[in-house]
């Protein structure tokens, strides 16, 4: 069966602890249309407690059973929950991918003092001041949980740079420390040196924090039987630390837990070739390539070349280590990397990486149920956000649990209209797909002669007459201006 991925949250999902009811209620819906894989958000007590969306980790092992943070339950529920929707989702045979922020922790619970000095927000290697006392809320010793599951208290020595100093203004702080007043390598040189992202920068090079993140890595296996993570913000860690790191959890665990990792690099193919080296391939990313050419397109309609939508993409490049996407979290409307692909083009991206045969497509929550929310934009003004599900994704998820399967058979050498065919094979009948960003076509396309004198049908209904296949195999499909449509036999 074809693996495919959903995310199941996005920036602006309800609160009150309704996510994992809803999952788990979901569960077999997933199943029916093909969702082999659900990633969860951060399922850990974030400083903000209940609000969390779960990126500003503070307690990795409150899963919300403890009184931290003004709240017990995280955002999406208690720990109760959590561990009774995955068993739902097991239950249906679907595989359950847990969110890892290893890269910063948040919400210190004590001030401490130690020397650091500040450095060039916009070149990180550049230091600007002399290492002095500062004050800060380094000391993790949460207070709510005690000593349960680990006796490990985070300080100052545990983390590389803050930016948050008492007394004094907001800036990005070194950390002198025994490990190096540099920090960790990366693979870029962008800001100098990306380390630092936000809050508590985590300093992998100290070997108590490795061994604690590895230990609270197996406690989290043996809670919750996970089978794949999802790695927060790569460009900002260590590649040596998750080399490590995904080498003990798969050892600890005796299973070839899946990794996909978050380096967002749009347009930059090399950056994510250079990272799934450096890691010796020992997790796939998430092609930021491809959807900045969804996003591009959107844009730039009818005068967009189709013929280049794979061009410069990891799923061309190294379709084994891409996780294609149509949207997410980051790129949602109103937030940091807001970069979201226009509605009229989300039903042509959703084909095409749900109905080819390279990459490992992962849906967005928004695009399968809707969404609405406010926030406030760049400029501080406030926004009303209404996000529709994509037309046709029910029946392009079936399509794929049925009927993407065979040798694939491309029709690109129109740059306003691609198209392309899969014969099937022997458990599955093939499909045939057609997709316009200006107007209406007709493709002549072979599908096999096992189909010679069959009918073709549009499973997303734009049409009503049926394409009958010659002896040959071929038939001539037609899609509707602006749009896309997938056939399948009758």
């Amino acid at each position: 069966m074809n693996q495919t991925m959903i995310q199941f949250f996005h920036w602006y999902s309800d609160g009150e602890g309704v996510l994992w009811k809803q999952a788990k209620k979901e569960a077999k819906h997933l199943s029916n249309l093909g969702i082999t894989s659900v990633w969860f958000p951060p399922a850990y007590k974030g400083t903000n407690g209940g609000y969390s969306v779960g990126y500003d980790a503070y307690d990795l092992y409150d899963l919300g059973e403890f009184d931290q943070k003004n709240s017990t339950k995280t955002k999406y529920g208690s720990k109760d929950e959590y561990i009774n929707c995955i068993k739902a989702l097991k239950k249906e045979k679907i595989q359950v991918i847990v969110d890892i922020v290893l890269g910063h922790k948040a919400g210190g619970d004590e001030l401490e003092t130690f020397k650091a000095a500040k450095v060039d927000e916009n070149n990180r290697e550049k230091i600007i001041s002399e290492f002095s006392d500062i004050q800060s809320y380094t000391k993790f010793t949460f207070p709510g949980r005690g000593k349960k599951y680990s006796n490990f208290e985070w300080n100052f020595t545990c983390f590389s740079g803050v930016d948050y100093a008492e007394g004094k203004d907001s800036h990005i702080y070194k950390i002198q420390s025994e490990y190096g007043n540099d920090w960790e390598e990366m693979i870029d040189d962008e800001k100098g040196n990306y380390d630092y992202l936000m809050f508590n920068d985590v300093e992998h090079r100290n070997p108590h924090v490795r061994e604690e993140l590895n230990t609270w890595a197996q406690w989290y296996f043996e809670q919750t039987d996970f089978d794949g993570v999802r790695l927060d913000a790569l460009k900002h860690i260590s590649y040596d630390f998750y080399k490590e790191w995904l080498t003990m959890l798969r050892s600890n665990s005796g299973k070839n837990i899946f990794a996909v990792g978050e380096y967002w690099a749009p347009g930059q193919l090399n950056l994510l070739q250079k990272y799934i080296d450096a890691t010796e391939g020992c997790m796939s990313l998430f092609d930021s390539s491809l959807h900045n050419n969804f996003h591009t397109a959107s844009n730039e309609g009818d005068s967009y070349d189709l013929r280049r939508i794979f061009d410069e993409t990891l799923t061309e490049a190294d379709p084994l280590h891409s996780v294609s996407i149509v949207d997410n979290h980051d790129t949602q409307p109103l937030q940091d990397l807001e970069a979201p692909v226009e509605k009229w083009f989300k039903p042509l991206a959703y084909a095409l990486i749900l109905l080819r045969e390279k990459g490992y497509p992962c849906v967005f929550y928004p695009d399968l149920y809707g969404a609405h929310y406010k926030d406030n934009d760049r400029e501080g003004n406030e926004q009303e956000i209404f996000l529709d599900k994509v037309d046709g994704i029910e029946e392009m998820l079936i399509a794929r649990k049925d009927n993407a399967y065979g040798l694939q058979r491309d029709y690109f050498e129109d740059a306003n209209c691609l198209g392309w065919t899969r014969e099937g094979d022997e458990e599955h009948e093939g499909c045939a797909v057609t997709l316009s960003n200006k107007e209406a076509y007709n493709k002549p396309m072979e599908v096999g002669k096992r189909y010679a004198g069959k009918r073709f049908a549009d499973a997303l209904k734009r049409f009503e007459e049926k394409v009958t296949i010659d002896e040959n195999g071929w038939g001539n499909f037609p899609v509707p201006a602006g749009n896309v449509s997938v056939w399948i036999p009758e």
